[in-house]
């Protein structure tokens, strides 16, 4: 509606300009008109009046000279538009006058003088008492001598007010014809152009997605775009083509277990295996939060966290339904009735329905039991978990409320297939298993689980794990997870375990544990076509950052990131190793989470308390070592950082998996870079080719960067290719069909 109203505005503009343009030629020709109109009547009078009045002045020594001249100006000086009349003697002295005629007017005698000098007529317009008048004086004559002067004073307010009819007319007229245009040019556009507009985007965007037609058979239909519709006629069928060649191919691949997964394979596995059975995935985290920006306009966001980096690929593949926690301030205007909304925005490929949470349920359930208590329990970063009671009640509740919306979906379906993610949602297996013996359920936790010492101080242990053995199988990144996971519930529960076959009969229903790594969607592709240098160069001159070599680390504001040794790291670094001040920059991404938790809160200062510290120890006057940025990026924004950052840093104290290295690796099309990595994080299991640093260790950490930044660029090279072929061969579309398989295989 913006691009009408924008079109309708330009229209008036171009109108009015013209039209007043128009208007100032009409009032100066006008004004022109009257003013020539109003000299010729000005100087026939005077030609009359000085054929009565020049007799007077041949007997001018008469004593009734005067008296007689005052007769003859009282006869004309009633006349329509003439304001009065003057007789002037040669010496300029006044001798009749009109009544009525103003003083700075008869007192004028400069142009009196002026035209008795030059021997010539001489006018002018003059404003006086608020009106305007025209002031015409003839020289008198006797013989060929001067004897006086006369004064013709007409009044020429007229004039104006005729100029202002002309405006005031010409306007109104010009406010009619706006009215009509922008009446006229928003029916056109609205109901005849932008109508098929947005009908032939909708129709291209349907053939995009192979839902549509191959072609536009109903060319009226589409009016004047009728010779496009059927240039893209010839375009979808190319596609349609192209689009059945990847997914025979893909189909050939499913038979190969050495090629490289992809989305278009996924999308045929999920055909094969489940046979039209949707997928429902269910997760605390969104994937795409709305809300209101700045100008009030509703715009979305994709939060942060792994859990959307690696299952969004997958949804977009597998066009299911992903049930999540609306969090964003603006999620309930954009909805159904059914709390449903199409995503991807910009190209809906699956269904998100949304859970709505109070304000009490979202401080116990998220803030409290799940992130003061699971989180610092599951992750050993020296933090205490805290166990409130009254948290666990609202964890168990928004469970239920979860169990209940997946219950809702699962209604009418078969042997649905349930996908459960993290550590938000432990009970949920074992809620949906009671009322859907039926369901295949997977969980997957993302982060570590602790050793069964470790996970013997929570209070609920056992109501723990008894809701994640309501899944057939239960996830975890490597297999040292599992391990403790199953000697967990070897020492809390009265179970059955299988370590030949990694399982766990809990009440007479087999549960499966098995590790699957988690990846990104990746395939091997090479993307530099589309990258820009010159984003990279602007956005550095933006951060002010000049130096010959850029760290990167890309993570949550979370304390078991290690950004304070990463920070304790780079100072021991720069004290080691001086030369590299002026040289070196580190620009460290810390996306905001959650925000309302108190350790979160103070994490948060502590985290610019140290940079500040550090940056004032060692900067200079065009350089700092450290660059903070706290704010959200996308992966749209994040690709050329990592695509110029000649070393990236991955710190974490305690870490499932960890995808920024991956997608830093992703990256690296040219192959070089360094990346260094926590021993602590997954991902060290699959990127062999990484400095690995123990990051605790300040001094490990400080020898590491430097190796990095001094290592050869065939050693690089080397590194990084192989484990670019590791994430390539185990990505997040072998991971979905890993998971679903192992889900889907079990009676």
């Amino acid at each position: 509606m913006k691009y009408i109203f924008a079109i309708i505005g330009s229209v008036v503009v171009a109108v009015s300009l013209v039209a007043l343009g128009f208007n100032i030629r009409q009032v100066d020709q006008e004004r022109a008109t009257l003013t020539t109109n109003l000299e010729q009547r000005a100087s026939l009078l005077a030609d009359s009046l000085k054929e009565s009045v020049e007799p007077y002045y041949a007997n001018s020594i008469q004593s009734s000279f005067q008296a007689s001249l005052q007769k003859v100006v009282n006869k004309f000086a009633n006349r329509e538009r003439l304001a009065g009349i003057a007789l002037y003697d040669n010496k300029g002295i006044l001798l009749a006058t009109s009544s009525g005629l103003p003083k700075a007017i008869i007192e004028n005698t400069k142009i009196v003088a002026e035209a008795m000098d030059s021997n010539t007529s001489n006018n002018d317009f003059f404003d006086t008492e608020g009106e305007d008048r025209y002031v015409h004086v003839d020289p008198l004559h006797n013989d060929e001598s001067i004897v006086g002067a006369l004064m013709v004073v007409q009044n020429a307010g007229y004039i104006n007010a005729r100029i202002g009819e002309i405006w005031r007319g010409n306007l109104l007229r010009l406010l009619i014809q706006v009215i009509i245009f922008s009446i006229t040019i928003f029916i056109i556009l609205r109901f005849f152009v932008f109508r098929q507009v947005i009908r032939f985007v909708e129709s291209v965007k349907k053939i995009r997605m192979g839902e549509g037609k191959e072609s536009f058979k109903d060319e009226g239909k589409y009016s004047f775009f009728t010779p496009l519709a059927k240039e893209i006629t010839h375009i979808t069928k190319s596609l349609s083509q192209a689009r059945l060649s990847a997914q025979e191919e893909a189909r050939m691949r499913l038979e190969k277990l050495d090629s490289p997964w992809t989305s278009e394979r996924l999308s045929e596995f999920i055909k094969a295996t489940l046979k039209e059975r949707p997928i429902f995935v269910v997760s605390n985290r969104e994937p795409y939060e709305h809300y209101t920006n700045s100008k009030g306009e509703v715009s979305y966001r994709v939060p942060a966290g792994g859990i959307v980096t690696a299952i969004e690929p997958v949804m977009v593949a597998c066009k299911g339904t992903w049930i999540a926690w609306g969090s964003g301030n603006a999620d309930k205007t954009v909805v159904d009735k059914d709390n449903k909304i199409k995503v991807p925005p910009h190209e809906p490929k699956y269904t998100l329905k949304r859970v709505w949470l109070s304000d009490e349920e979202v401080t116990g359930y998220y803030n409290g039991f799940s992130n003061e208590a699971m989180y610092p329990l599951c992750l050993m970063a020296h933090t205490r978990p805290l166990f409130r009671k009254e948290n666990w009640q609202e964890y168990k509740k928004v469970n239920g409320i979860f169990a209940k919306n997946v219950l809702a979906e699962i209604r009418d379906v078969q042997n649905p297939l349930v996908l459960i993610q993290d550590y938000h949602l432990a009970l949920l297996p074992q809620i949906i298993k009671k009322s859907r013996p039926d369901a295949q359920i997977g969980i997957f936790w993302h982060v570590p689980w602790p050793s069964p010492e470790a996970f013997s101080v929570c209070p609920w242990r056992k109501e723990i794990l008894q809701g994640m053995l309501g899944a057939d199988i239960v996830g975890f990144h490597i297999q040292q997870f599992c391990n403790n996971f199953i000697n967990t519930v070897g020492k809390e529960m009265e179970s059955r375990c299988d370590l030949e076959q990694f399982s766990v009969t809990y009440q007479n229903h087999t549960s499966h544990i098995k590790s699957f790594p988690i990846g990104i969607a990746f395939t091997g592709g090479n993307d530099d076509v589309t990258f820009d240098p010159n984003v990279s160069k602007n956005l550095l001159e933006k951060l002010g950052i000049h130096t010959k070599h850029i760290g990167l680390g890309v993570d949550r504001l979370d304390y078991t990131k290690g950004l304070l040794e990463r920070f304790k790291a780079l100072e021991f670094f720069f004290d080691t190793y001086p030369t590299y001040k002026n040289n070196f920059t580190f620009l460290q991404i810390a996306s905001p989470s959650r925000e309302s938790v108190p350790k979160y809160k103070q994490f948060n200062a502590d985290v610019t308390k140290e940079v500040e510290r550090i940056n004032t120890k060692f900067k200079t006057k065009n350089w700092q070592p450290i660059v903070l940025l706290k704010e959200y990026h996308s992966h749209e924004e994040l690709d050329p950082l990592f695509k110029i950052a000649n070393v990236c840093m991955v710190t974490s104290l305690h870490d499932g998996m960890n995808l920024v290295a991956k997608e830093y690796i992703a990256a690296r099309d040219k192959e070089d870079g360094v990346l260094i990595l926590s021993q602590f994080a997954g991902a060290v299991r699959d990127l062999k080719g990484a400095l690995i640093i123990n990051p605790y260790s300040a001094e490990e950490t400080s020898e590491a960067i430097n190796t990095a930044l001094n290592m050869a660029l065939l050693e690089q090279q080397r590194r990084m290719k192989k484990m670019r072929e590791s994430i390539k061969n185990y990505n997040i579309y072998r991971w979905s069909a890993e998971f679903i398989k192992a889900v889907t295989s079990l009676s």
